[in-house]
């Protein structure tokens, strides 16, 4: 072999090398990989929606959360941002965005308050934990568990069958999709058990939305407690504790 033939391999090779360490190191290990997934349908009114946004951004930035965040082995996750409505509107409004502490939070909420709304369309609950899926296999972070934390107003009346998209979720990419339901005072006049199916929305959630590891409902009970519920509810999905008995916070 010549000493050019040599070089050129020894230069590929530190090349190639390099390569492998960039890809290492972008799969940065955290405590959870989280996709935040908003309902924006149409029984979402823009007073209901505004509540919504800055709950969110409320709560990523409670002390609560970030105290969460940090007891983690790591001490930081990685969050994604989607807003979905009917069966092809779905938006990732955030991408993968590394949160360690309240810089970060208020980089990510900044950013949120900033974005306008998505959509106003009908409620496609299995398109949008399909589009949530998709967000796992292309983040640039790792993680063992992998959440998938829905919020709605509704039930399923577009799109594919939610079971279907939930239990194909939980059987691949996602360890857990969990929900927040969030209760209307007064059934819509045009399709009451849409927001008020017999049951209960609650329970609806359970049998249709979420499973996996330890998968919860939690319940806003209207969209004013909405903050205070996403709190309690980051923080249970960011310990992975589970409570012995689901409650509403106060």
């Amino acid at each position: 072999m010549s000493r050019w033939t040599a070089c050129v391999l020894v230069a590929l090779s530190l090349t190639w090398g390099g390569g492998t360490l960039s890809a290492a190191r972008a799969a940065e290990q955290v405590d959870l990989l989280l996709v935040l997934a908003a309902d924006v349908s149409r029984s979402i009114d823009d007073q209901k929606f505004e509540l919504e946004r800055r709950g969110y951004a409320a709560a990523l930035s409670d002390p609560k959360v970030l105290q969460a965040i940090a007891a983690g082995p790591h001490g930081k996750i990685a969050v994604a941002f989607v807003e979905w409505a009917g069966a092809n509107s779905q938006k990732l409004l955030i991408d993968w965005t590394l949160v360690r502490d309240v810089e970060d939070t208020k980089l990510f909420t900044s950013r949120l308050l900033e974005q306008p709304r998505s959509f106003a369309d009908r409620t496609a609950i299995g398109a949008g934990i399909d589009f949530a899926r998709a967000q796992f296999g292309r983040a640039p972070y790792t993680s063992d568990r992998r959440v998938i934390d829905v919020s709605g107003d509704g039930t399923n009346n577009s799109g594919r069958d939610v079971r279907s998209a939930r239990d194909e979720a939980v059987s691949n990419e996602v360890t857990t999709i969990n929900g927040l339901v969030i209760f209307s005072d007064a059934p819509i006049p045009y399709n009451p058990e849409h927001t008020n199916p017999p049951g209960g929305l609650d329970n609806y959630y359970r049998e249709n939305v979420i499973g996996g590891t330890n998968a919860f409902v939690m319940v806003a009970e209207n969209f004013d407690s909405f903050g205070k519920s996403i709190v309690a509810k980051l923080i249970r999905e960011i310990s992975a504790a589970r409570p012995s008995r689901e409650l509403s916070p106060g």
